[in-house]
């Protein structure tokens, strides 16, 4: 591969004193932040409370203030990141440039405009924040970063500097058992997943059992589990790393841990003593494969109005109703599934979760459980563990398999598994953003357009640079969330914003990585059209992107978090 042309001196390029300047950067940036959140919180109160007409009627301002807070949490951990790479002697040029790359843009965009998706820009003026307030609230450090931070030269030296495609900056992960779980299943995924993954994909098939059955070897349905039920009893942390590197490779693999981390989660939380012995050491082993069905036709985050019914009836429970949306239901054994015991209540307070067992399903015979249909949704991707609508008409469900015994508390019971789930999304997302970075690297390093590879191009270049930049950016983000759930602190916002970012950057590397292959990447036969589709799920499930910023701003605005 032909290395682009020479940028200026890295000196020249190089900020002095980057981490000083970044970090003046990030407090000039707080006091804009603080200011927002007084004025959004006006636009959104009355009485000193969040009143719901008013927070709808102000909902771009809310959900834009819940993106310049997450923006403003990841330059934090930008920061964080660096200066404990620096303190291990890793702050290597790569990882300046990646630094202050990441400041330049973000504060620019902060003061400019804040992409929420395509065609929704949150600027500070929609946050009720005039000129003179985002004048009172810069500094030398903004204006210098938004000025040189993410320069053109900037990304041509970054671009310069991954090019070989082995290495995208320190990952800061601190930890070298950490490191060496990240090693282990990268070889895996080069090995196993990567050379195939595509054809499945174009063929709409399973993963192959061989390759799920050496994920459960591995131990990844247990790795969180507490070792007392034969999980490997590790952190959140380590979640993020097998999820990334598994979604690196193809994003069905990486989700095949997401449903044993729910009902994990789910059995561990909440769950008797009875119910945690008979169940987790079968899912952390593998032995079974659990699936999650919460939603309905016509509900979707609406949970509270669901309809599925069970009754009690002797020793069983009767279940009667649809679902929707149901990932692996097929070739799965037990259901964590959520429905309503009360039918005098219309809301989440009448709402149970089960522990359904089921027949596994064939390829002739999907659903052999008695009371039990299903059908099969066709997507565009996330094809490798199929979606399902499911049916259920007399279907039958042991009492003792009510979840810690008690009806009614199947709403809270979710809720509490929501923190590591959007955690391994996040995760899921950096993985695909990763995969669709260096996808495009490769091409562009091997693509010839008049006379030379097209990596030699600036804006082939910079837009490849870019995408391993804000790739890091969502990962930190992502891994401090992990950090707080293992440091047992609460994190439903810090998970929200880090799934939020990561899924907007895991379609934008999707998306421009598959424009740099031109018309290549239209075609079926490339791996990038396939990637695209698998990165545009993540803006949708555990929680579309704007009911994501609904979240986190209704939490960071009634005062309830920060």
């Amino acid at each position: 591969m032909k290395k682009p042309r020479t940028a200026p001196m890295t000196a020249t390029i190089l900020l002095p004193d980057l981490i000083a300047t970044c970090a003046a950067a990030l407090d000039t940036v707080k006091g804009l932040h603080a200011a927002a959140k007084e004025s959004v919180t006006a636009m959104v109160s009355n009485g000193g409370k969040i009143d719901g007409a008013l927070f709808e009627a102000n909902q771009q301002a809310a959900h834009g203030y819940a993106w310049l807070t997450t923006y403003v949490s990841a330059l934090e951990q930008m920061l964080d990141w660096a200066k404990r790479i620096e303190a291990g002697g890793k702050f290597g040029e790569l990882e300046q440039l990646m630094l202050q790359s990441a400041f330049g843009e973000y504060v620019a965009q902060i003061y400019g405009g804040i992409p929420m998706s395509q065609g929704e820009l949150i600027r500070p003026s929609d946050l009720g924040l005039e000129s003179g307030i985002c004048h009172k609230h810069s500094s030398d450090a903004t204006s210098i970063l938004r000025k040189k931070g993410n320069a053109a030269a900037v990304r041509v030296r970054i671009a310069q500097l991954i090019q070989d495609g082995h290495h995208f900056g320190e990952l800061g992960l601190d930890d070298e058992t950490l490191v060496l779980i990240q090693e282990q299943f990268r070889r895996f995924v080069e090995d196993n997943v990567a050379p195939y993954c595509h054809e499945w994909h174009l063929k709409d098939e399973l993963i192959p059992l061989d390759v799920l059955n050496a994920v459960a070897e591995m131990g990844v349905f247990g790795l969180t589990l507490p070792e007392e039920y034969g999980g490997l009893g590790m952190g959140k942390t380590a979640m993020c790393v097998v999820t990334e590197e598994l979604s690196r490779g193809y994003i069905g693999v990486g989700s095949l841990g997401t449903r044993a981390e729910i009902a994990g989660e789910l059995i561990r939380l909440g769950g008797t003593e009875e119910q945690k012995q008979e169940w987790l050491p079968k899912i952390a082993s593998g032995e079974i494969l659990p699936t999650a069905v919460f939603t309905e036709p016509n509900t979707g985050s609406d949970l509270g109005s669901l309809r599925t019914r069970a009754v009690k009836d002797g020793d069983h429970y009767v279940i009667t109703g649809n679902k929707t949306w149901i990932t692996h239901a097929a070739r799965t054994d037990v259901m964590t599934l959520l429905v309503r015991t009360d039918p005098t209540t219309k809301d989440w307070k009448g709402l149970s979760m089960m522990l359904a067992p089921k027949i596994r399903g064939t390829e002739e015979n999907p659903f052999p459980s008695e009371g039990m249909t299903g059908g099969e949704i066709k997507v565009l991707g996330y094809r490798g563990m199929k979606e399902y609508e499911l049916g259920f008409d007399g279907f039958k469900v042991p009492a003792a398999n009510l979840l810690g015994g008690v009806e009614g508390q199947g709403f809270k019971q979710l809720m509490e598994t929501f923190e590591s789930a959007r955690i391994q999304t996040a995760a899921r997302a950096v993985g695909v953003a990763q995969n669709a970075m260096e996808i495009g690297l490769k091409y562009a390093g091997e693509r010839v357009q008049f006379g030379k590879a097209i990596y030699n191009f600036p804006r082939v270049a910079c837009k490849i640079a870019w995408m391993a930049v804000e790739t890091m950016i969502a990962r930190q983000l992502t891994y401090f969330s992990a950090r707080e759930k293992d440091g047992g602190h609460r994190c439903d916002i810090e998970a929200g914003m880090a799934k939020l970012l990561a899924a907007r950057v895991a379609w934008a590397n999707a998306d421009n990585a598959l424009q740099v292959h031109g018309g290549n990447g239209y075609a079926e036969e490339y791996q990038i059209s396939r990637v695209l589709c698998d990165a545009r799920i993540l803006n949708i499930f555990e929680g579309a992107a704007e009911i994501q910023a609904q979240v986190i701003a209704r939490g960071l605005l009634s005062g309830a978090r920060g």
